[in-house]
């Protein structure tokens, strides 16, 4: 069985700031950690070398050669192979030039049974590379997925809702996005750090390694483009209410009542 796995580097969405000028999100000295979710997606994919045999994971990602750090992180907790998809004609790819240019990768990569993704990524919070990604590649797709099982050469998933939950039955090859409810990603051993910084590979790709278009990926291949990003202005300051729960209770009522809330 071969697993492929999504993954993206993301500034640490706690220390980012935006330029109140130019509206920009200020990525220096922002720290870069694995997207939580591909990290779930990640543990599950390993979890499910840990369970069957002959099962190989091939972590995959697309950014500048600073998202090797992320591989090699992947590698450390137990992935098989790493490979970067870098070139300067892949920046300013939106989520439909970003799925495209992975999908081309796994294309190639070629001979899978599970391509796992994380549900979306902090950076940008639109959960559609994934579901992306199985369109071009014209396969089943189950996504925020809570719960998995494998029986033969079908998957069985537990897809989480608002309300509830579904569970949904596909046969392999499929595109899976993972939740945080789904495991708890575990932490690299000292033996996997080693090899992952001072012996492993990385394979990179450049737009030459792969088959695409080169008109549909990329800032003027993209149908969208981010037109502002801002930090929303405080409206109002709260108030902290004191004394005993009883007496906060009682102020804590009349502020409702006050307002006509409720």
């Amino acid at each position: 069985m071969k697993i492929i796995v999504c993954m993206k580097q993301v500034p640490d969405t706690n220390e980012v700031k935006i330029d109140p000028v130019k509206g920009t999100l200020i990525r220096e000295g922002v720290p870069s950690i694995i997207n939580p979710d591909d990290k779930n997606a990640l543990e599950e994919a390993l979890r499910i070398k840990e369970k069957f045999e002959d099962v190989n994971v091939t972590v995959l990602s697309m950014g500048p050669p600073q998202a090797e750090n992320a591989l090699r992180e992947a590698l450390a907790m137990g992935a098989d192979e790493a490979i970067i998809l870098s070139d300067r004609q892949f920046g300013g790819s939106d989520t439909w030039g970003t799925s495209l240019i992975i999908a081309s990768a796994i294309n190639k990569i070629g001979n899978y049974d599970i391509v796992l993704c994380g549900r979306q990524a902090i950076d940008g919070d639109t959960a559609q590379v994934g579901p992306e990604i199985a369109e071009h590649l014209g396969l089943p797709q189950i996504t925020y997925v809570s719960e998995l099982q494998i029986k033969g050469n079908e998957i069985v998933a537990k897809r989480a809702m608002e309300d509830g939950y579904y569970v949904i039955k596909t046969k392999m090859p499929v595109v899976l996005t993972a939740i945080k409810e789904l495991n708890e990603p575990r932490y690299p051993s000292i033996k996997g750090i080693y090899n992952a910084f001072k012996e492993r590979v990385i394979t990179l790709w450049n737009i030459n390694d792969i088959e695409i278009d080169k008109n549909r990926i990329g800032l003027k291949g993209s149908p969208t483009n981010v037109k502002k990003s801002f930090t929303p202005e405080l409206k109002f300051k709260g108030e902290i209410i004191t004394g005993t729960v009883e007496e906060a209770s009682r102020k804590l009522a009349v502020k409702i009542k006050e307002k006509q809330v409720g």
